[in-house]
């Protein structure tokens, strides 16, 4: 991953800059090697995905792969009124830029705005640029699959999938809010299937409105400002149920999240959406992901793996789709490293604003690591100062766990390593640990349901899936111990001026 960026760089026009997403991928372009448009007619049916593989997808994809561009693709066959966007937050130099910060202070800039919340604001209903086009699910000739662009990943996909897809959703009882990305696969003309992990806030406000035998309305905002993505993928017990995510996007730029009513529904959606598919939640309705394919398979997800198809899924009927003219359907391939910035920063935000209240001044940074999707995998940067500081290493990570439930392995490491180069911390790990006395599992925990690995085949401890084995690697020297271990002290140079021809 590349940190280097320009020193005298302003980020803060970031926050005047980029308010949506057609205004993020204009500020882009004055960077190099950031976006790469291409009128090459593409197949949003495996193609597109397939193409970016190669181009800029990185994360755990598949081998060969690399962290690049981002794309946008202005002729998708079938589509010829929309353009499809992809990878736009695929770097964690390219999400320095759009967010207004340097690459390794993300995660304090994210855990900055957590703490100081700027609730949304309205905008009157028609007015909005994501209305400007309407199509009702009344009209002859409404159909899902034709007015949006969405891609396949692979050629086993139960279909195409809405990926970006920021699903908003009130709580029927308290009328709390909330908004989080969300798969949802075509499924028809007017339906959609949609998979909640276990724990999701409307997942939770669903379950309530079929309890009464009602729908729950909700919005699917597609193409919205990078700031809002990010803080959507905040999860509890950072943001407990009735905090709406929206807030931390509007501290992020300094600016509240302008919303709309939606045309059809008492949802609201992001005002300067590309796209918004309004809908409703059918109590009581179950689909089968992957009727239309009959593959077993869903899409790729964040470990690496295509997920498989879900026997029974909730359904979302759409009422209407709105969208702005030539409106541009942002996507992602769920093993990219577009999911470690959209998962991974929040985390980082998460971990950092409990163990700062834990153990103020001992932890300098927390990185999710790409090669856990940015959820699976933290490294934890721990100073140890005085002797007393001795074991607080240990007791930071059972923080880790606490703060972010969904984190299956700790990497803690010295102040003197740099925890966004894996060479680097690969070399504590094998110069500083010691597998008999460093390694501490900790068995029969949950964690996230898409790990395959979590299953009773794999390991006794593992009662039923869902459960897994946590792990803490410390690699931090005993602090009686540091004398020892201290890395070649090389002459400080003006290095620069050798560059220079």
């Amino acid at each position: 991953m590349t940190r280097e960026l320009h020193r005298d760089f302003d980020y803060q026009q970031a926050h005047q800059a980029v308010y949506d997403l057609r205004s993020a991928i204009a500020y882009l372009k004055q960077f190099p090697d950031q976006v790469l448009e291409t009128s090459e007619p593409v197949d949003p049916v495996a193609e597109l995905s397939g193409v970016y593989r190669h181009i800029g997808a990185g994360g755990t994809t598949a081998r060969p792969t690399k962290t690049g561009p981002m794309m946008v693709f202005n002729e998708v066959i079938g589509h010829p009124d929309a353009r499809v966007a992809i990878g736009v937050v695929g770097s964690r130099q390219r999400l320095g830029y759009l967010l207004g910060a340097a690459p390794d202070q993300l995660g304090q800039q994210m855990c900055r705005a957590l703490q100081n919340p700027l609730p949304p604001v309205m905008v009157p209903k028609g007015s909005a640029v994501c209305q400007q086009v309407v199509h009702l699910a009344t009209d002859p000739g409404f159909d899902l699959g034709k007015l949006l662009p969405a891609p396949t990943n692979t050629s086993e996909d139960a279909g195409p999938f809405i990926t970006m897809g920021l699903v908003y959703a009130a709580d029927p009882e308290t009328g709390a809010e909330n908004v989080t990305i969300h798969r949802q696969c075509i499924q028809s003309r007017d339906e959609l299937s949609i998979f909640f992990a276990p724990g999701r806030h409307i997942d939770a406000f669903r379950a309530k409105s079929e309890a009464r035998g009602k729908p729950l309305p909700v919005s699917v905002s597609i193409g919205v400002d990078p700031a809002i993505y990010c803080a959507s993928c905040f999860e509890p017990p950072a943001t407990p149920i009735g905090f709406n995510e929206l807030e931390i996007a509007g501290s992020l730029r300094s600016r509240p999240v302008e919303l709309t009513q939606c045309v059809t529904s008492s949802a609201k959606a992001v005002a300067d959406a590309e796209i918004v598919i309004e809908g409703e939640i059918v109590p009581d309705a179950r689909v089968v992901e992957d009727q239309n394919s009959g593959t077993g398979k869903a899409m790729p997800e964040f470990p690496g793996y295509t997920g498989e198809a879900n026997p029974s899924l909730p359904v979302i009927k759409v009422k209407a789709v709105t969208h702005r003219f030539q409106p541009i359907c942002q996507t992602t391939i769920g093993s990219s490293e577009e999911h470690v910035s959209l998962a991974g920063i929040p985390t980082e935000a998460s971990i950092l604003a409990a163990l700062e209240a834990a153990m103020p001044g001992r932890v300098n940074n927390v990185y999710a690591h790409s090669a856990g999707g940015g959820k699976l995998l933290a490294v934890i940067q721990f100073h140890k100062r005085v002797q007393g500081d001795q074991g607080l290493e240990r007791q930071a990570a059972l923080c880790a766990f606490a703060a972010f439930r969904e984190l299956k392995t700790v990497i803690l490491v010295d102040h003197d390593v740099d925890i966004f180069d894996s060479n680097d911390v690969l070399w504590e790990l094998t110069t500083r640990h010691q597998s008999d006395v460093d390694t501490i599992v900790i068995p029969g925990v949950k964690c996230h349901v898409l790990d395959p690995s979590q299953s009773p085949a794999i390991s006794p401890s593992i009662l039923h899936h869902g459960l897994s084995c946590k792990t803490i690697y410390d690699c931090t020297v005993p602090f009686s111990q540091q004398h020892k271990f201290q890395r070649s002290d090389f002459m400080e140079v003006d290095y620069e001026r050798f560059l220079r021809g």
